[in-house]
């Protein structure tokens, strides 16, 4: 008898992969003929690094939204928490299971995860195959002309962006109630304990998004219609929303990176498209690098800033994580993040760079912040986006660019319309002061000065940089 005559069904496990569209590990189960158990597992107990604060407020929210998917298509997905490496077998065991698919993994802690699950399963008689569903290229698909991976973008995006082609959906077939089975035990959504209580501090995150395939793919057309073709033009200026806005969705994969790029593909040919597509290859690079130097969300990639002085000061990071560095630009960035949780990419290499010059606070430290607290936080381009920023990276910012948050300000949000809506105890302001509120013939009651003086910190951090050079 074959399993798919016993009834043996596979197991899909999903992972950052929480959608039913374009999804490689799904679409191969669906072609097995076998019935489907789909299952997520909260890796508590393990190395991988648990989700931040913010984050778990979407994921709960991300896998109601796919749980509700599969029920009005006749399954569910099995909620499991603990460590995979113990659960997998025993779930493949009680089911009896044929296979199972899974989209690859990239960072160091959850690949390790996933070939230990995958040998067992295999002793167990059980067919596992990993499919290739988080990344446009899998890492060291192109190489330099050397044979070795790429440690600059540029020359990496030359490389990659010949094969970037529009690509139709992966999934060949409907999913209906037939492709469903398997009696096995699911832990309550509640029972994950992801969101947050006493306080519950996520009202402005609630009203910012829609977590879930459904919002995902109504933020991309949204995109299409309205922010890409000002996309180019306006992407730096944080109060006009010409970005995407599907960095979350991105990354809890509730939308594939393949469709993106096929419908900003389809849609434009243009200035516009290859900017945001660049981006997206930003995404890429960060995930082939993290994949080639595992540490890097710990350990400097250019280890000559190991002894780099970084500076102890509690009272100054406080203030930087409360937006309360007497810069409106930074202070509007790190409210925005609190609020909502993501920040306009201007304001993050702003406020990041404050941190790491003008504070000389260790880009760890920075990069631990954002971790709890932006819903996008990922294992690849956080650490790299910090990396680069503080010249610490591949590829990395040089050391003598250091932002002025007061000509950064002025610049992109010359109107301070994002800064009036992040801190309104400066709303009332000209113009020519909105950047620089010290300098108004009254400085609003409420809103400290600046902790550092830009010229001063500047100077400090270019004489630490050229000693470490």
């Amino acid at each position: 008898m074959t399993d798919t005559e016993s009834g043996a069904p596979d197991i899909v496990w999903f992972r950052d992969d929480l959608r039913l569209a374009d999804h490689p590990a799904l679409d191969a189960a669906i072609a097995s003929g076998r019935p489907l158990v789909c299952l997520f597992v909260l890796e508590d107990g393990t190395e991988r690094r648990p989700f931040g604060a913010a984050a778990r407020w979407w994921l709960d929210n991300s896998l109601a939204a796919l749980d509700a998917d599969l029920r009005r298509l006749g399954g569910r997905l099995i909620l499991r928490r603990g460590d995979p490496r113990h659960q997998l077998p025993e779930i493949a065991a009680s089911l009896g299971a044929a296979g199972l698919h899974f989209n690859r993994r990239y960072d160091r802690a959850g690949a390790d995860i996933d070939d230990a699950v995958a040998a067992e399963l295999r002793r167990q008689g059980v067919a596992v195959t990993g499919h290739p569903g988080w990344l446009l290229f899998e890492p060291g698909a192109i190489r330099t002309k050397t044979g070795g991976p790429f440690r600059v973008f540029t020359p990496f995006w030359k490389a990659h962006r010949p094969h970037l082609v529009p690509r139709a959906a992966l999934r060949h077939r409907p999913m209906t109630a037939a492709f469903f089975g398997g009696d096995i035990a699911s832990e309550p959504l509640a029972a994950l304990d992801l969101r947050p209580r006493h306080p519950d501090w996520s009202g402005g995150l609630a009203a910012s998004w829609t977590p879930g395939e459904a919002g995902a793919k109504a933020r991309l057309l949204a995109f299409l219609d309205n922010g890409l073709p000002r996309y180019a033009a306006e992407r730096d200026h944080p109060a006009v929303g010409a970005t995407s806005r599907l960095s979350p969705h991105l990354r809890f994969g509730e939308i594939a990176v393949a469709r993106v790029v096929h419908e900003v593909m389809k849609a434009a040919s243009s200035e516009a498209a290859e900017k945001f597509l660049a981006e997206i290859g930003w995404r890429e690079f960060a995930w082939h690098l993290l994949a080639g130097f595992p540490d890097l969300a710990s350990a400097n990639f250019q280890t000559g800033f190991d002894r780099f002085p970084w500076r102890t000061d509690e009272a100054a990071f406080a203030a930087w994580t409360a937006g309360r560095t007497g810069y409106p630009i930074v202070d509007a960035g790190m409210r925005e993040l609190w609020q909502t949780g993501v920040m306009h990419n201007r304001a993050r290499m702003v406020a990041a760079s404050f941190l790491v010059k003008h504070l000389m606070i260790d880009w760890r430290r920075g990069k631990q912040w954002f971790w709890d607290t932006l819903v996008d936080a990922d294992f690849a381009s956080n650490p790299f986006g910090w990396q680069w920023v503080a010249g610490t990276g591949a590829d990395a910012a040089p050391y003598f660019r250091i932002f002025n948050p007061v000509a950064q300000g002025e610049k992109f949000d010359a109107d301070g319309a994002y800064v009036r809506r992040y801190v309104p105890e400066i709303a009332g302001l000209p113009d020519r002061f909105i950047h620089r509120p010290w300098d108004a013939p009254s400085p609003p009651a409420g809103y400290p000065p600046p902790i550092v003086e830009h010229d001063a910190a500047r100077r400090r951090a270019l004489a630490a940089f050229a000693e470490r050079r």
